[in-house]
């Protein structure tokens, strides 16, 4: 949630930066800011009624020590006046206030001056490419008919099962599934990432402080009964271990990773994009997440970043990374950058991983916060996160990529855990 002073004190810079990411209904701003003045007139009236409920209230109490219990009493009815004078300001600014904090959960967070301009993602900016495109030999096929003609995976028992979307990992597959998690898990460990294990369902409350709700309800399975929502990512849960609580300066920057299973209804378009792995309802992923000091937090970003790019490199996938134009980014980043590895036997890039800075927008409704040792307030602190990495693409690609006439090439940086060199 954009902080309300900032709007306030730079209304026209955060309708530039809302313009960036194509939001279309940028009037809100001074909807807010117009509610923002009856708010504060109402706060000021409520503020002068108690203060005069205060002084009557020591004046009732002298006139009682001296005996003056008429005059008191007399008093006491112009208390009773204010009291219900009181409450009724009080009722307007709860009415105010929820009519601000409805428009405010509508505005997105507002990009980074460095966002591309755009609406596509045809315009997002290609950064850098690393890694030779293999050329497969003759007869390589897509991950689906290696996955089926090896017995890897099986997605018609999993729709026999649960529905579409749901794979089914067996035998060597399971086992290189299990490899690429404890890989991912290992590689974020050695960087300094502690490893948690959340759970996989979280509350209402959760969802919303991380910018799922009121934006991505749709795409989240939902157990209305309970009141809670399957993660769609590990980000949720391990960055709500922060929600409510006020960080010492010296412990930024906090690092904090877990594998999960992740739960996403929304599973896109029909044709090829969806065939195989390309995009399921549930999938396994390594998250990284990072709640850092605002001065440093880009900094971190650049660091998250380069941690994505070495599992990449001791993989040996071709990739390439991405700025996010205004119109291709989520609802709560500032700014995101996506890695895409390329598919040789589909023929196009596949995402893999987005690696994203938050700043103030999670931790405002985190209420995430750190004591600013050289000014002595309380700030909020700034959040980012990252894919290292979602597994099904990654998967595929090395079905794909590392195919030969002789079979499947694991990375030598996977062979330890897999306990095979080829499949």
């Amino acid at each position: 949630m954009i902080e309300l002073a900032y709007i306030r004190s730079q209304p026209e810079e955060v309708k530039k930066r809302l313009t960036i990411k194509n939001f279309a209904d940028i009037s809100l701003v001074d909807k807010v800011i117009d509610i923002d003045i009856e708010r504060r007139n109402i706060q000021k009236q409520l503020d002068s009624v108690l203060a005069q409920a205060n002084d009557l209230a020591s004046e009732i109490g002298k006139l009682f020590k001296e005996g003056k219990t008429q005059e008191a009493e007399v008093m006491k009815q112009q208390s009773v006046l204010l009291k219900e004078n009181s409450n009724l300001y009080k009722s307007q600014l709860d009415e105010v206030e929820k009519k601000q904090f409805d428009i405010l959960i509508r505005l997105p967070n507002t990009p980074s001056f460095e966002v591309p301009l755009g609406k596509t993602p045809e315009d997002n900016e290609v950064v850098k490419q690393v890694g030779i495109i293999p050329i497969l030999h003759a007869g390589a096929k897509p991950h689906w008919d290696i996955a089926a003609e090896k017995e890897l995976f099986d997605l018609e028992m999993g729709v026999k099962i649960t529905g579409a979307g749901f794979p089914v990992y067996k035998g060597k597959g399971a086992r290189l599934q299990r490899a690429l998690i404890n890989f991912f898990l290992d590689e974020a460990i050695a960087a300094g990432y502690t490893e948690y294990v959340p759970p996989f369902m979280v509350n209402a409350d959760s969802a919303f402080a991380t910018g799922q709700l009121p934006d991505k309800e749709g795409q989240m399975y939902e157990m209305p009964i309970d009141g809670f929502f399957m993660i769609p990512t590990a980000e949720v849960p391990i960055t709500n271990i922060y929600r409510n609580v006020i960080v010492k300066e010296k412990e930024f920057p906090i690092k904090m990773t877990a594998h999960s299973p992740c739960f996403r209804r929304e599973a896109g378009s029909y044709g090829k994009d969806v065939r195989g792995l390309n995009r399921v309802h549930q999938f396994e992923k390594i998250e990284i997440v990072v709640i850092e000091h605002p001065e440093k937090s880009y900094e971190t970003l650049q660091v998250m970043i380069e941690h994505v790019e070495v599992l990449l490199a001791k993989l040996n996938l071709p990739y390439r990374i991405l700025k996010l134009c205004g119109g291709d980014m989520g609802f709560a980043s500032a700014i995101t950058y996506d890695f895409e590895v390329y598919s040789a036997a589909q023929e196009r890039w596949l995402e893999v991983s987005s690696v994203s800075n938050f700043e103030t927008f999670q931790s405002n409704r985190l209420k995430l916060r750190f004591k600013d040792e050289a000014s002595g307030k309380t700030r909020l602190a700034h959040t980012l996160n990252g894919s290292a990495l979602a597994l099904p693409r990654i998967y595929a690609s090395i079905l794909e990529n590392c195919q030969t006439a002789e079979g499947i090439v694991i990375p030598e940086v996977l062979r330890k855990y897999t306990g095979f060199d080829i499949l």
